[in-house]
């Protein structure tokens, strides 16, 4: 029932929306920005939905999901829909459903749809892959800026925004600004045609953070004309296809009887030693290709 459900949002591509990725180290301020962020398109007449991804315990599996106490007057909107999901180990900070999550939102109608990550760290190109404009946040004044985020990450935004551009840490705010857009200027834009910007917001004060929106909006322009938006829509549905057979291969191996019937030997044999982790591949996917065969 629900591949006939996703089967019928494909037929109907949410072509009037924008998926904006966000993404940053942690402290940055991701939610507090997301809830001045999300707050203004309301306002705007924009119809908001937050999937925001909190990290999982990698020994409980367990997640606080507390972003709806984090943004209290953004879930307050009637025009705005938060939904925390938990990681659950999946890289690329995000939750292992998101793509369909996002198809769902956009058949309801919300034309904006907010992806927070768990944050810089893991291999973020996930989700560069299921959004249209990836914006990047960045704080000044936490010691060398380039050393505490990976180049790659860079490379791969659309927008870098430094954050809590107010009061006394103005000046230093500006002198990130400078130096991440002298960062970009050598480096090649993943997006052909778009030369990624550099900004400042104060989300406390609520300052910056229309001109935000207006880059995204003027990316989202120049993408259209160009054709650039709908050739990257269709990579991410590619995109899907493969992470969902990626899914269904590694649950189609680990629930395979052959391999349930070797897996605690190999496993025990690799723990005491005896077997290296290349030959105990090898032999659960011997036990695995017998079996289904």
């Amino acid at each position: 029932m629900a591949q006939e459900v996703l089967k019928k949002l494909q037929q109907q591509p949410g072509r009037d929306s924008v998926r904006v990725g966000i993404t940053g180290p942690p402290g940055v301020g991701k939610s507090t920005f997301i809830e001045s962020f999300g707050c203004y398109l309301c306002r705007e007449g924009r119809r908001v939905a937050v999937l925001a991804i909190d990290p999982s315990s990698s020994l409980s599996r367990g997640s606080i999901l507390g972003d709806k106490t984090r943004m209290e007057r953004l879930s307050q909107e009637p025009n705005c829909y938060i939904r925390p999901s938990p990681s659950g180990g999946t890289l690329g900070g995000v939750a292992r459903k998101s793509r369909e999550t996002i198809a769902l939102c956009e058949a309801f109608g919300f034309d904006t749809i907010l992806v927070e990550t768990v944050g810089v760290g893991q291999s973020e190109t996930t989700v560069r892959s299921m959004v249209d404009f990836f914006l990047v946040l960045l704080i000044a004044g936490a010691g060398d800026e380039l050393q505490g985020i990976k180049k790659g990450i860079i490379e791969l935004a659309d927008t870098i925004l430094i954050t809590k551009a107010d009061g006394s840490n103005i000046p230093r705010t500006e002198a990130a600004r400078v130096e991440f857009a002298r960062v970009l200027h050598y480096l090649t834009s993943t997006t052909p045609g778009w030369r990624p910007q550099v900004l400042t917001c104060s989300s406390v004060e609520n300052k910056g953070i229309r001109e935000a929106w207006e880059v995204v909006e003027q990316f989202r322009d120049i993408m259209l004309q160009s054709g650039e938006f709908e050739r990257r829509r269709r990579r991410q549905t590619l995109d899907w296809m493969e992470d969902m057979l990626t899914q269904q291969l590694w649950h189609n191996f680990t629930h395979n009887p052959g391999t349930l019937a070797q897996w605690p030997r190999i496993e025990h044999e690799v723990l005491e030693g005896k077997l290296s982790a290349t030959t105990a591949v090898k032999q659960l996917f011997n036990a695995y290709t017998h079996h289904d065969q």
